[in-house]
């Protein structure tokens, strides 16, 4: 024991503590800063190291080294750093400009010198770094943490629309593209297993407006929907999202949605529409399509809406089809010639047994089109 003692307090022994632990704080350093948390000293001392540095390769040779370098530390500060610590770097980087000018002498005495033109580039873009910086520290998100929480939002969503997965003898899946190929949509989808597992029930939601403007709104109203589903009986879900709506009191606060509760042992379905276009039945037997149009006003209108469901059944080797206006909906196409091409690539389908068909139905139909659009199919498989 006392060899051990002995050996672990001998010189190399603490400076590999010390080492380890200077390694652990640096690393917690650097993980806290990039999440927004930590301070930016770290970049600020080493953007007002990068100052002198230009400065001395100005001044030794001004042709490969133009004093107008000096731009990229304030860019470079304007994203890393806090309004104080900008400021700070700013005055380096015009102590620097007045070295420069006075080593090199007046501009008028020949090129590649400090000239009023360079002045002004470099105060032009510490000016817009300084408006980034206070736009920044306003919002509470710096740049490293703004990327990351988009990111999460988009999963987030995308998490929030998986549908569950079924039983045997029975295929489901879904398609979103948001409009101008962005990574945020106005689309969504919630589902869950209901009735101890018995009942699917989804919900597809097309909020007012598209992409990104439309994308915070989706991202609240698939969080509070997600809440509702499961959470009420089936006929109580749209008046209590049609009031969750109406209290968000938005400028451009509709939606249009379509709920499903599926029995998954029996087939039969309860379809509820809020304003949203009809979904389509693949009947097995007679190989034709049949709208499912139930009545039901646009979600945070007016107060006190019914929304009146449609029945169907699910027999082996029907489909049901379910999606939002993007799909069927343009300003050159009105919605039943929409339907009749969405049909018609559809049957393009059956005999595959529609499995990965929701992403290339959308290709098909609406590839280009400047709006959300979601796809989701539910299939019986034959017998």
């Amino acid at each position: 024991m006392a060899g051990r003692r002995a050996a672990a307090d001998t010189f190399p022994a603490r400076m590999k503590k010390r080492l380890h632990r200077a390694r652990i704080g640096l690393r917690r350093s650097g993980v806290d800063y990039f999440r927004g948390d930590g301070s930016d000293w770290i970049a600020l001392a080493g953007l007002l190291l990068t100052i002198p540095l230009i400065a001395c390769g100005t001044v030794m040779d001004s042709v490969w080294c133009s004093p107008s370098l000096l731009v990229l530390p304030i860019v470079a500060g304007g994203l890393l750093l806090r309004p104080a610590s900008l400021l700070g770097l700013y005055a380096g980087a015009a102590t620097a400009l007045i070295v420069e000018s006075i080593a090199l002498g007046p501009y008028t005495l020949g090129p590649s010198r400090v000239t009023p033109g360079v002045v002004l580039v470099v105060a032009a873009c510490g000016f817009f770094g300084l408006l980034i910086a206070q736009f920044r520290s306003r919002v509470g998100v710096p740049w490293r943490r703004g990327g990351t929480m988009l990111f999460d939002l988009r999963e987030r969503i995308r998490v929030q629309s998986k549908l569950p997965t079924l039983p045997p003898g029975w295929h489901r899946e879904m398609a979103l593209r948001p409009a101008g190929g962005q990574s945020f949509s106005g689309d969504f989808v919630v589902a869950a297993r209901t009735n101890a597992g018995r009942s699917l029930e989804v919900v597809l939601t097309d909020v007012s407006g598209k992409g990104m403007d439309a994308g915070s709104r989706a991202l609240l109203l698939s969080g509070a929907f997600g809440g509702l589903l499961g959470s009420l009986p089936p006929h109580a879900f749209l008046p209590a999202a049609n009031g969750y709506l109406l209290r968000q009191d938005w400028e451009e606060g509709f939606a249009t949605s379509i709920h499903l509760v599926l029995d998954l042992e029996s087939g039969d379905y309860e379809l509820y529409s809020a304003g949203h276009p009809p979904g389509l039945q693949l009947s097995a037997g007679t190989g034709r399509w049949e709208e499912k149009a139930a009545e039901g006003p646009l979600l945070g209108v007016y107060d006190g809406a019914q929304f009146d469901p449609i029945k169907g059944t699910l027999r082996p080797g029907d489909v049901l089809m379910l999606f939002t206006d993007g799909l069927v909906e343009t300003a050159d196409r009105d919605l039943a010639e929409g339907l009749d091409r969405l049909t018609g690539e559809a049957d393009r389908y059956v005999a595959g047994g529609f499995h990965g068909a929701a992403w290339h139905l959308i290709e098909a139909v609406a590839k280009d089109v400047n709006d959300d659009r979601a796809l989701l199919l539910i299939c019986r498989e034959p017998a």
